[in-house]
């Protein structure tokens, strides 16, 4: 333990509590197919900045986006995967541009807030038509670029975009699961750019990914025919609360 504490220039007691707190991520991610990111930046921020927790949070979901690629390639709907991943290629850098101009606390807030606002209307199944067409399809991929690039929250963009189709479980959460995997690959491009992907941020990556793996596989257990008809409301309740805890953070 206390060499590992030394690769990942972090106490064993820090190194314990972000294991924990990215087991439960996992689990939380293995069922429902994203907020791992979200979590853990939502918890861990007692331990480490969001800058050093964004490369460590890029080996998490590698590992979990890994660990799910089957089911993910299998039972998502690639179409829809595609169009979102074009959109949020181009909306990202305009978003990493906005950020010089806008700041980044206000946008943060105004991304959470509309997030919110958009599960609870899908929550009391409101019904948003226009996300069923094309413009739709790649307007929401272009938002959760811009999001991702001023707030970091794209991710949760594109599961609002997901969860508002009338599509089995299996499908939405496969789309979720290989929307992260491809976005993965092209985020990592970013990270290298920008030099916060160096030798300790992989050293508490690699360090944490086993037990988000082994929470990922025991998230995976839960998603069963049995709870699937919990599938739609779990992930919007999930999003409003992640929404609610990054909107009190924000302003206090």
């Amino acid at each position: 333990m206390n060499t590992l504490a030394a690769l990942t220039d972090l106490s064993p007691l820090h190194l314990a509590i972000l294991a924990g707190l990215t087991f439960v991520a996992g689990l939380v991610r293995g069922f429902s197919g994203f907020a791992l990111s979200a979590m853990v930046m939502a918890s861990a921020i007692m331990i480490l900045p969001p800058v050093e927790l964004i490369p460590v949070c890029w080996w998490l979901e590698m590992t979990a986006s890994l660990l799910m690629a089957r089911g993910g390639w299998a039972d998502a709907d690639r179409g829809v995967t595609t169009g979102l991943v074009l959109g949020s290629t181009v909306g990202v850098p305009l978003g990493l541009a906005l950020t010089t101009n806008v700041d980044v606390a206000t946008s943060k807030l105004i991304a959470l807030v509309l997030i919110l606002v958009l599960a609870t209307t899908q929550l009391a199944r409101l019904r948003m038509a226009f996300l069923a067409t094309k413009p739709g399809l790649y307007g929401s991929g272009f938002l959760s670029g811009i999001a991702t690039g001023l707030a970091g929250v794209g991710g949760m963009v594109v599961a609002l975009y997901v969860l508002s189709s009338n599509s089995p479980a299996r499908q939405m959460r496969g789309s979720l699961v290989l929307y992260l995997l491809l976005s993965l690959l092209i985020s990592l491009v970013t990270l290298l750019w920008f030099g916060v992907m160096d030798r300790t941020a992989t050293a508490r990556g690699l360090a944490l990914a086993l037990p988000a793996a082994l929470g990922v596989l025991g998230g995976q257990l839960l998603f069963t025919p049995r709870f699937e008809r919990f599938y739609r409301p779990f992930c919007l309740s999930l999003l409003m609360a992640l929404a609610s805890v990054g909107l009190i953070r924000t302003v206090i």
